[in-house]
Parts: structure tokens; C-alpha cells; sequence
């Protein structure tokens, strides 16, 4: 009777468990897999790169450079292949997987919360406490397996296994901070927008933080207060000191427990704070379903803006530093020549390399915009819309288009924002060549946003993850071909392989060709399928 009474207990909960596990699975792996192929990719190609005498020889004047500190920490142990790839990785690594916790976590928490899943589920034996906790549990096996295997990549780096641990602990703390944060944000604001917006903040805000107090020595105190200056306190493979990694630990366990208490403390459906009520009503931009899309596209494109400027605001700034730098240390600039990064000593060679990473993150908006059109669909926002007179092809145009829009205002002002900084500097840099080489990622924007439309069609469940695949594999996979020295026509599957170095060189105007072809294949044919099939809800 006792075994009875437990199983009849446990059995929601080992419910709830699963159903968040296939809600992260696909995007899990995929975190998994970046966090394991970025520090193996650099570990593989660290001692062809220090073969060279005068390459060893200019990592000491790495550390005297305030640029060089500010985009990528402070670099310490450079003369280890597990030193210099936490360096050199380790913050994007940490940024992703921090980004994908806070998504994740919003999304199958407070996202199903507003979606009006949870109602039946809670009506029944189990708490809206136990409900979130469940769900967060799960969430963070992601950055535990994350570090796990970030750890076991470095570990092929030499004999210091306790380095490669405090990374991979550093990452994994990180990345509970991330869904801790997300979660409590899920309890405070009743919209999945706003709880993920103030989670991103919190994070950017501490990724800020850890810039200034790399790049000024007087405020190095700030990275006591920012998870990722916490991580680089840690110093993995130079001091491997754990009381950072426990201090963000404990701060990620404070905010978890403050998460649970919040969810005792209101209603299903609600949160701690109420809407705004008696405000007058905003009629702008509804009276077409052209104008709705860019209506709802605004906010979240605001977010996106100012994060993309603030990165290439630092860019510029740094830009004339980095490259006076690389001047005086031409093993650094033959070792880029030879990866295919030419002229990085100039303010033209250096930021198109940069430009080109620009698709990443512009890639992964069109795709998340096209991936909440699919939300809006499946929570039956579109049913009453897809009733009118209004053909089916119209709704995703409208949506296509104004994403299509907002991708350009995102590289147009990443140029700007670029040659702003250079300006400011005193650098020479002009406005149409930094709008060159943005406008030059476009055709690998249109493949995310072709890619995410064919899923759209095809596998719905599936959008973001398509949609990210032209922009965020085809990088890795470049980058695995040319680290590993793969055949060349395994890299020029990469569209980053058609991609030309601009402002230094001349737009590829056949690369760019046939990927917009590509790309308008791939919106046609998932266009046709979007029409066929049922509305999903």
C-alpha cells in the first residue's frame, strides 16, 4: 500500500520531468555540442600556431594591451594550449550557453505559463512550485553537462587537469546562474518578454562589467560582481582559485531559492508585479497585418539593436589599439594570414573580420522571429486571423518581410556603431566602408531566414534550430574544416567560405548570388508547405 501510495505521488512529477526534457532536448544538444567542439577546435590548432618562436615570444605583450584584455579577458597561462584556449573561447562559450539557459528557461516556464498549459496541469495534485522547480531541474542538466564536456575537451591539453575542472565548473556555475536568474524573473513578470529581457540585462550588464574591469585596472573590482569576471577570477590553469566559482555558486543558489519562494507567493498566470491597467490604448500600427508584424517586432528589435552597437561600439573604439598591436607583432599577423584572416594589422583587415561574425547573431534573429510567428500559431493567437479574408501566404509574408527589415537595421547599425568607435579614437575609417562589409553578410541572413521559413513549413517544432543552422553551423563548420585540414570542398560547404573579407577586398558578388538563389529556394519551397499544411495549436 505504501509502495502504492509513493508511485501515485511520484508519477506526476516524473511526468512533468519528461515533458521538459523533450521541450530542451534538441537545443541541449546543440549547447553541448558548441561547448565541446570550440575548446577542442582551438586546442588542436594551438601548437602548429606556436611552433613559431616569435609567435610564443609575442603572447607577453598580450597582457600589456587594454584592448586585447578588454574583448577577450584577461590572458593569463597563454603559454598552455588550456590557457590560451580559455582565453580565447571561454567568454563566447560562457555567452551562449548563458543566453540559451535564459531562453530555454523563460520559454517552457513562464512561456507555457502564458500559453494556458499549465492551468489543467496545476489543477490538479501537484504545486506551482513543484511545477517550476521540476522544470528548472532539468533546464539546468544543460550547463552540468555543458562544463562536463567543455572539461573533457580541454582535457586533451596537457596534464593540468585541474585547469580544465575549473573551467568547466566555472561554466557550469555560469550557466545555473543564468536559469536562476531566469526563473525568478519568470516569478516577478507575468509576460515571457519581459522576464527574459531583464535576464539578458542582467547578464549583458555583467558582461560589461567584466570589460571595465579588464580593460581599467583601477575598477578591476567590478569583476567580483559579474558571473563572467568571476569565471576569469578563477584562473583556470594559472591559480584554478575556487572561492569565485563558489561565490557565483552561492549566488545562483540564493536566487534559485528566491524563485521557489516567489512561486508560493502568486498566482498562476500572474506574477509578482501586475500590468499597467487605465493606459490609454495604442491604435498605432493596426490596420494592416503588414504593420502588426512590425508593431510586434519593434520591442524585441530595440533589445536586439542595442546589444549588437554596444558590442561594435567597442570594436571601433578598440579597433586602432588591436591593430597598432598586431603592427608590432607580425608572427600574430602571419599566423591569421595563414587561417585566412589577411591584413589584420589594418583597420579594414581587422574589422572584417569581425564583420563577418555579424551573421551570427543577426542569423539567430531572423530565426527567433520567425520562430515566435510559429509560438503565436501553436498558442492559437493566429486562429481568428487565419479565419478572415487574409490568405494564409499574406500572414508569413507580412512576418518575413518586417524580420527581413529589422535584419538590415541590425547590420546597418553595427556599421554605424563601428565607425562611430573608430572615429571617436581618431582612427580613418569611412561610414560606406564599415556599411560595405555589414551590408556583405546579408546573403547569409537571407539563409537563416530561408532556412527558418522551410521549417516553418516542414518541421514547425523545429524553426530556430533551422533557422540557425546556415548562419551558426556553417561557422563551425568552417572553422572545424580549417582546423583539422579537411579537403577544400568540405569547408566550401560553409557559406562563411563565400563570404569575401570586406571592407579590404571586393564583395563575392557570385557567392552572394547564389546564396540569395539559395536562400529564395528555400523560402518558396517552405512558403508551398506552409499553405498545405494544418494550423498547429
Amino acid at each position: 500500500m505504501t509502495n502504492f501510495a509513493f508511485t501515485l505521488r511520484a508519477a506526476p512529477g516524473q511526468a512533468i520531468s519528461r515533458l521538459a526534457l523533450r521541450q530542451i532536448r534538441r537545443g541541449g544538444l546543440l549547447v553541448l555540442a558548441f561547448a565541446a567542439a570550440m575548446p577542442a577546435i582551438v586546442v588542436g590548432g594551438y601548437d602548429s600556431m606556436m611552433s613559431d618562436p616569435a609567435a610564443v615570444a609575442s603572447l607577453d605583450a598580450l597582457a600589456g594591451n587594454p584592448a586585447i584584455r578588454t574583448l577577450f579577458g584577461d590572458p593569463v597561462a597563454l603559454g598552455e594550449a588550456g590557457g590560451f584556449t580559455v582565453w580565447r573561447v571561454g567568454t563566447v562559450v560562457a555567452v551562449v550557453l548563458g543566453v540559451w539557459s535564459t531562453l530555454a528557461t523563460t520559454r517552457i516556464t513562464r512561456g507555457e505559463e502564458d500559453a494556458g498549459r499549465w492551468g489543467v496541469l496545476l489543477a490538479g495534485r501537484v504545486r506551482l512550485r513543484d511545477v517550476v522547480g521540476r522544470h528548472v531541474v532539468v533546464v539546468a542538466l544543460v550547463p552540468l553537462a555543458a562544463g562536463l564536456a567543455a572539461a573533457t575537451a580541454l582535457s586533451s591539453a596537457g596534464p593540468d587537469r585541474a585547469g580544465a575542472a575549473v573551467y568547466g565548473a566555472g561554466l557550469a556555475a555560469l550557466g545555473l546562474f543564468a536559469v536562476a536568474v531566469a526563473t525568478l524573473a519568470a516569478q516577478i513578470f507575468p509576460a515571457r518578454a519581459a522576464a527574459t529581457g531583464v535576464t539578458i540585462a542582467v547578464l549583458g550588464a555583467g558582461l560589461l562589467a567584466r570589460m571595465i574591469g579588464d580593460g581599467l585596472t583601477a575598477l578591476g573590482w567590478l569583476r567580483w560582481l559579474s558571473p563572467f569576471g568571476l569565471i576569469e577570477l578563477s584562473a583556470p590553469y594559472a591559480g584554478n582559485h575556487p572561492l569565485p566559482l563558489l561565490i557565483l555558486l552561492t549566488a545562483a543558489i540564493l536566487v534559485y531559492g528566491a524563485a521557489l519562494a516567489a512561486a508560493d507567493r502568486r498566482d498562476v498566470g500572474g506574477g509578482l508585479t501586475a500590468p499597467a491597467t487605465g493606459r490609454p490604448a495604442r491604435l498605432r500600427l493596426l490596420a494592416t497585418v503588414e504593420a502588426f508584424a512590425v508593431r510586434r517586432m519593434l520591442a524585441p528589435l530595440a533589445g536586439w539593436s542595442a546589444g549588437v552597437s554596444a558590442y561594435f561600439l567597442l570594436i571601433g573604439i578598440t579597433s586602432i589599439s588591436v591593430t597598432d598591436f598586431l603592427a608590432d607583432n607580425a608572427a600574430f599577423v602571419d599566423a591569421a594570414a595563414q587561417a585566412g584572416f589577411t591584413e589584420l594589422d589594418r583597420v579594414e583587415g581587422f574589422t572584417a573580420a569581425i564583420f563577418a561574425l555579424l551573421a551570427l547573431p543577426v542569423g539567430a534573429f531572423t530565426a527567433v522571429r520567425m520562430a515566435a510567428f510559429v509560438a503565436a500559431e501553436f498558442d492559437r493567437r493566429l486562429i481568428m486571423l487565419a479565419a478572415q479574408p487574409l490568405s494564409r501566404l499574406r500572414l508569413l509574408t507580412a512576418e518575413l518581410t518586417a524580420t527581413i527589415g529589422g535584419a538590415l537595421v541590425l547590420v546597418t547599425s553595427a556599421a554605424i556603431a563601428t565607425w562611430v568607435g573608430v572615429t571617436v579614437v581618431g582612427g580613418d575609417f569611412a561610414l560606406s566602408a564599415a556599411l560595405q562589409g555589414t551590408w556583405n553578410t546579408l546573403p547569409i541572413v537571407l539563409l537563416s531566414a530561408g532556412a527558418a521559413i522551410l521549417a516553418t513549413g516542414i518541421a514547425p517544432g523545429a524553426v530556430t534550430a533551422f533557422g540557425c543552422l546556415p548562419a551558426t553551423g556553417g561557422f563551425l563548420l568552417k572553422v572545424t574544416a580549417d582546423s583539422a585540414a579537411a579537403p577544400t570542398w568540405v569547408a566550401n560547404l560553409s557559406p562563411f567560405a563565400h563570404l569575401a573579407p570586406v571592407p579590404l577586398a571586393a564583395v563575392d558578388w557570385r557567392g552572394a548570388l547564389v546564396m540569395t538563389g539559395l536562400a529564395g529556394v528555400l523560402t518558396t519551397t517552405g512558403a508551398a508547405a506552409y499553405r498545405r499544411r494544418d494550423l498547429r495549436g
